[in-house]
């Protein structure tokens, strides 16, 4: 219950700016910015989601390896193919939330 009402207290602390402007001086978002927004927001969930993907990547060939190890060359040589593609979702992102900034 405490750890509840430490967090209400840190919420409303951290709206006290909030509380700081000046009345009628409403705030305008124009569209650069929030391009700007979406595109921080989609690199975080792709690169987000690439790392848990690499990770079970990694995982199941290690997992594969450890019960077959006579396969081991050619579930390196899928797993790095695999990771390559992976990577590549992060770095199309990459470029499609800096081509969005512009």
């Amino acid at each position: 219950m405490r750890g509840k009402k430490m967090l209400l207290l840190l919420f409303l602390l951290a709206a006290l700016p909030m509380f700081a402007q000046t009345p009628g001086g409403g705030v305008t978002i124009n569209g650069g910015e929030l391009k700007f927004l979406g595109g921080v927001i989609g690199m975080g969930l792709a690169s987000g989601l690439c790392g848990i993907g690499q990770g079970r990547a990694a995982a199941s060939a290690a997992e594969a390896t450890a019960r077959n190890p006579g396969a081991r060359g050619p579930i390196l040589i899928v797993m790095i193919l695999g990771l390559a593609l992976i990577e590549s979702l992060a770095i199309y992102t990459l470029v499609i939330a800096l081509n969005a900034i512009k």
